[in-house]
Order: structure tokens, then C-alpha cells, then sequence
């Protein structure tokens, strides 16, 4: 490790990155230069490695503890960290982004400013800041249609959705969202299309009298999964606007004053396509969390969310950024 370089370890792009890592009942440290996890069974204390340059985000879970070399070297690998709660929410931390989406950032001074000047050029403009927000909906629904009825794995689990009823419902959330003249009413019509795709997923598997209740569901399987996978997502929409070097604070659609708000409106592109459809498949099953994380990050690996988040980001800013008010 010593004889790596802080950018060797950054030769993996962020977007091509494999590894979302959630610990729980474990001590990360450096050993023999590299960064492990370790758990004890019985006397024994058993080491496994992270790999660092082939990480987006460490999300550590109930008993956990991190060295400040550990720290250092993840770091130096631009690796974020977050501290969650047990099976992975709520997320806390000390850091200053937000009360529940908070991340342990990488410093670094060699992250690009282009992005973050495009973003601030339009950013203050009511108008474009508007019209960012209508092209991450648009984004979102392209990827719910595509995912929900041309998925191989959500075919195999019998997520049988009514190709028609879904395409007329987004159509109608397209058509209302092109009309909408500020924020507020862009998020009323994102909160009503998220609570008909509830249904329409609910419907899918048979999972009867489901109500949205996040973070007090009690023993509703499907809400708790619900609050895991959005977690996931929001540590690679972190990632996504720290690799281009946005701060979480510039939203477009989740409130201009609220901290992390940002990193919602990004993980707003992934949340209904990739993990709803999992939480109700495996609150189904009665499948156990660990189970359902594990899909849950092999889908957002397998359709390249990360990747996904970043270019939208990019054609964003490329757009509304060299824009005039």
C-alpha cells in the first residue's frame, strides 16, 4: 500500500467500480497495508480484505468501528463512508450534508470544477433549476418503462406488470410533468406516480394492503425494504456528484435549503426502476435482508446505476449550464 500512489488507487473509474460494501458487527483497519474487515469467531479473529480501488461506498452498520489509518487509506481511494444503523438505515453521520443522507467524503483537490460551474451557472435561475428537475423525471420514467417490462430477472420472479397500464400511467406523469410550472407541483406529481407504482407492484406479486410509511412500518416487510434499498441508492447518487465535484446541497428538486438534497434528486433516477420492484418480490418470499441487499446491489451493478447517475448529471450541466437566462 505504502508504494501506491493516492492516484493509483483512483485509476478505477467511479462509474465502472464493482463493490458497494454494507459491515456490520466488525473492526475496519489496515493490516499488512491493506484495508480489512475483521469479525472474531470464538478466540479466533478473522480478516477479510476490502478492495478499496474497486469501491464506491463503505456503509458501516450496527457494532462497527474504522481506525484513522483506515480512514487515510480510503481516502487516498476516493472511497465514501457512511455510518448507518442496523440492516443499513437510517444512515448517520457527523458530516454537515444532511440529517439522513450524510456521507464521509474524500478530500481531494483534483476533482473536475467544470461540472460544478455549469451547475452553479444555472443553478440560481428558477426557470433552468426548474427544467433540470423535469429532465431527471424524465430520465426516471425512461428507466422504469425500460427496467419494469424488459427485465430478464424481474420476468424469472414473476413481476408480471400490465405492459399497457404501466405505459399509459407514464405517459400521463410525462405529459403532467412537461406542464408543471415550478417545483412543488413536480414533486406532487412524483410523489402520485410513486404511490400508483406501489400498486401496480403490489399487484404484481399479490402483496395486499400496502401503505407507504417509512422508517416507523413495523413489521411490514415490504416498507423496511423499501428504506434498505433507497439507502444503497443514495450512497452511489453521493458518490455520483462527488466524483464530478457537486456539492449535495445544490438541488434541483428536493428543496433548495435542504442539505443532501441533491443526492435525492439523483437517486430519484434509480429508486422506482431498480429497487421497488425487489422490495415487493422479496417481502413476498419472506426472503431475509440480507438476501434482498444482495439483489438489490446486483441489480444496480448489473444495470450500470452508477454509470447511469453520473451521465445524467453530465448532460445536465452540459446543457442547462452553457444556457442563457
Amino acid at each position: 500500500m505504502d508504494d501506491l500512489s493516492p492516484s493509483d488507487l483512483k485509476t478505477i473509474l467511479h462509474s465502472k467500480r464493482a463493490n458497494l460494501y454494507y459491515l456490520e458487527h466488525c473492526r475496519v483497519l489496515v493490516n499488512g497495508g491493506r484495508v480489512e474487515y475483521v469479525t472474531d469467531e470464538g478466540r479466533r479473529s478473522l480478516y477479510w480484505n476490502i478492495p478499496i480501488a474497486n469501491t464506491t461506498s463503505l456503509l458501516l452498520g450496527t457494532g462497527t468501528s474504522i481506525t484513522q489509518a483506515a480512514m487515510r487509506e480510503l481516502a487516498k481511494a476516493g472511497v465514501l463512508v457512511g455510518f448507518a444503523g442496523g440492516g443499513g438505515t437510517p444512515l448517520f453521520s457527523a458530516n454537515e450534508v444532511d440529517v439522513e443522507v450524510a456521507w464521509f467524503c474524500p478530500q481531494s483537490e483534483y476533482r473536475p470544477t467544470e461540472y460544478l460551474q455549469r451547475w452553479v451557472s444555472f443553478w440560481f435561475d428558477d426557470g433552468r433549476r426548474l427544467e433540470a428537475a423535469k429532465a431527471f423525471q424524465r430520465a426516471r420514467l425512461e428507466l422504469i418503462e425500460r427496467h419494469w417490462l424488459n427485465s430478464r430477472a424481474l420476468r424469472e420472479a414473476d413481476f408480471a406488470i400490465d405492459e399497457d397500464q404501466l405505459k399509459a400511467l407514464l405517459a400521463r406523469s410525462l405529459k403532467a410533468q412537461a406542464q408543471a410550472p415550478d417545483t412543488t407541483f413536480l414533486l406532487t406529481e412524483e410523489a402520485r406516480l410513486t404511490k400508483q407504482l406501489f400498486r401496480l407492484a403490489a399487484q404484481a406479486v399479490g402483496y395486499a394492503d400496502f401503505v407507504r410509511a417509512k422508517r416507523g412500518s413495523g413489521g411490514d416487510p415490504a416498507n423496511r425494504f423499501l428504506d434498505h434499498g433507497n439507502y444503497l441508492a443514495y450512497g452511489l447518487a453521493a458518490t455520483a456528484t462527488w466524483v464530478l465535484g457537486i456539492p449535495h446541497g445544490l438541488a434541483v428538486l428536493h428543496g433548495k435549503t435542504r442539505r443532501g438534497g441533491l443526492v435525492f434528486d439523483v437517486a430519484d433516477l434509480v429508486k422506482d426502476a431498480l429497487i421497488l420492484p425487489q422490495a415487493f418480490i422479496f417481502a413476498m418470499r419472506g426472503d431475509e435482508e440480507q438476501e434482498f441487499r444482495q439483489a438489490c446491489l446486483e441489480s444496480l451493478a448489473r444495470n450500470e446505476a452508477l454509470d447511469f447517475m453520473i451521465a445524467n448529471l453530465q448532460a445536465v450541466a452540459q446543457r442547462l449550464g452553457g444556457a442563457q437566462p
